[in-house]
């Protein structure tokens, strides 16, 4: 072994250190998965394997998306989400380097997952076994962003002010082929965007039953106006993991995306003045696959950079220098959820 991977192995015994004095309280049944899933710094080195379904499960395995690369940069790094299956992480690179030969500059990564998927401290539903990601409709910038720019920079929306429909002076046709490219992947299952989007993939796509096959991936809903969903299938060497009904056949560019301009969708849900109110539920390790408990109680690598993506990524170097890691417990429910990606029905 070298000075410099016995330093780095030296820094993480110390934080297993101290992550197992902060474990101190048992978990209780009524703790919140989210508290316990969204404060884990690092993936298990077992073998990729997604458990459940994309919004009530866990990974194991997971590998973390660089920070940077030639055709892309990984945004909001504070939220510790590059974390995927390897499937994942490789189609997200591959993805890139595809899209800057169709013309576009490269990718602005949003969420992928945490180290070992599960409920998120704030944000998405979904995004819990390492087979979701978000790709912002914003051009990546020909230069390196700092930090604080990945944390703070907005996504622009595609959509025109107070409008369904985007903005001709803001879309243009590297976006449409940078959706086209990625609905293609036969490892996609599906691909979320506003309906204004799909509307006008259809106006540009739509004539052609050629393209049915990767526009009817292209599925509207809610939000989605500034960044782009993928959602990948359950992937081999994962037998628990829950796939997604299909998408079904034809292009989508039907009655069923008329409906989403109409004001059905947008209207807000009428109260009943004779219902209580429902206490908002808490999601806990009990309600997820069993095999999630272990996940959490599993082996963490040595160092973030052995379970990292790159040409050099070696997984049996990761389980031969891992470390056990006693979970740690956070006591109560006391994050508040921001908000919630994708986005509600308005008014809800």
């Amino acid at each position: 072994m070298t000075l410099a991977f016995i330093s780095r192995l030296a820094r993480h015994l110390a934080l297993v250190v101290i992550m197992s004095a902060m474990a101190a309280a048992p978990v209780s049944a009524e703790t919140a998965a989210k508290q316990l899933f969204g404060r884990v710094q690092l993936p298990t080195v077992d073998a990729p394997d997604s458990h459940g379904f994309y919004s009530k499960g866990c990974i194991d395995g997971a590998v973390a998306m660089p920070v940077d690369g030639p055709t892309w940069q990984a945004m909001r790094l504070e939220r510790n989400r590059r974390w995927g299956h390897p499937k994942t992480i490789e189609l997200l690179q591959r993805l890139s380097r595809e899209a800057v030969q169709d013309g576009w500059p490269g990718l602005l990564v949003g969420d992928i997952s945490q180290p070992r998927g599960g409920p998120m401290l704030s944000g998405h539903a979904s995004h819990q076994i390492g087979l979701d990601a978000d790709i912002w409709l914003t051009p990546m910038p020909n230069r390196i962003l700092t930090r604080t720019e990945r944390a703070n920079m907005s996504a622009i929306s595609m959509l025109s002010k107070d409008s369904l429909y985007v903005d001709p002076k803001k879309w243009t046709p590297a976006h449409g082929k940078l959706l086209k490219r990625a609905a293609s992947y036969d490892e996609v299952q599906r691909i979320f965007i506003h309906p204004g989007i799909k509307k006008v993939m259809c106006d540009t796509y739509g004539s052609s039953h050629a393209n049915d096959k990767w526009m009817n991936k292209l599925r509207p809903y809610y939000g989605h106006h500034y960044h782009f969903h993928i959602r990948l299938f359950c992937q081999d060497g994962s037998p628990d993991c829950k796939p997604q009904q299909s998408t079904g056949s034809g292009n989508g560019c039907d009655k069923s995306l008329a409906w989403w301009f109409t004001d059905e969708p947008w209207a807000p849900a009428k109260p009943d003045p004779n219902k209580k109110p429902a206490k908002p539920k808490v999601v806990t390790l009990a309600d997820l696959p069993k095999s999630c408990s272990s996940t959490l109680q599993g082996k963490a690598p040595a160092d973030e950079s052995l379970v990292t993506f790159t040409a050099g990524y070696d997984p049996g170097l990761a389980r031969a220098t891992a470390v056990p890691v006693r979970a740690m417990a956070a006591p109560g429910n006391r994050v508040p959820i921001i908000v919630p990606i994708p986005a509600r029905k308005p008014g809800n």
